[in-house]
């Protein structure tokens, strides 16, 4: 399945989301530890396009870790204010280079991730296409930059509002936007969850 199209329509949903805040809102703390809102979205922009070279020496900048890689993109863009962020956003919502990977489905649940890292803190929830959700929830569980595999290992997944399950174990029970959240480690969403596996991804987590 190609998901590129879904990827765009989730950052357009996203642009538009972001189109309407405020600039004090561009500076709330997201569930990304450390980041506001606009080093979310520097971190997404610095991704796009990225290719070989470039993806390498970003990698040695980064001192070959994620999280100092992701660092390095972020610190890149540290300037750019809301409506620079905007403009280059729109100008990449078509996926390419490294987001490109496995059909899309890189950039979709980037976008689908990050965008529900600013909602939640902002306290703008929304109900998220089943098309999307369904093959990011999929693709999650085996993405290995987000861990999840690790997360959910043993467990059984089931959402409440999709017709979507997926492995064997104690079930975690819950909605298909809660469930991806808590298997992608952000805290203060298991708890939106039930089942008897619910404790053992809480233990995972850290809550």
């Amino acid at each position: 399945m190609i998901c590129t199209h879904l990827a765009r329509a989730e950052r357009a949903d996203l642009l538009a989301f972001l189109a309407g805040l405020s600039p004090q809102q561009w500076d709330t703390p997201t569930l990304c530890a450390g980041w506001r809102v606009r080093d979310v979205v520097a971190h997404m922009i610095s991704y796009e396009g990225l290719r070989g070279r470039e993806l390498c020496r970003r990698l040695a900048r980064g001192g070959f870790r994620l999280a100092g890689t992701n660092a390095v993109g972020v610190a890149e863009m540290r300037d750019s204010g809301p409506d620079e962020l905007l403009s280059l956003l729109e100008q990449r919502l078509e996926p390419s280079g490294l987001t490109t990977g496995f059909g899309g489905r890189v950039a979709l649940l980037d976008a689908m991730i990050h965008q529900q890292d600013i909602r939640r803190p902002l306290g703008v929830p929304r109900t998220i296409p089943g098309e999307r959700l369904v093959p990011a929830l999929s693709f999650a569980r085996f993405a290995p930059p987000i861990g999840a595999f690790w997360r959910a290992r043993g467990l059984r997944l089931v959402a409440t509002d999709l017709d979507w399950s997926d492995g064997r174990g104690p079930e975690v029970h819950g909605p298909g936007e809660s469930l991806l959240m808590a298997i992608a480690g952000r805290r203060g969403v298991v708890e939106e969850l039930t089942g008897p596996g619910q404790a053992t991804l809480a233990a995972r987590i850290g809550k």
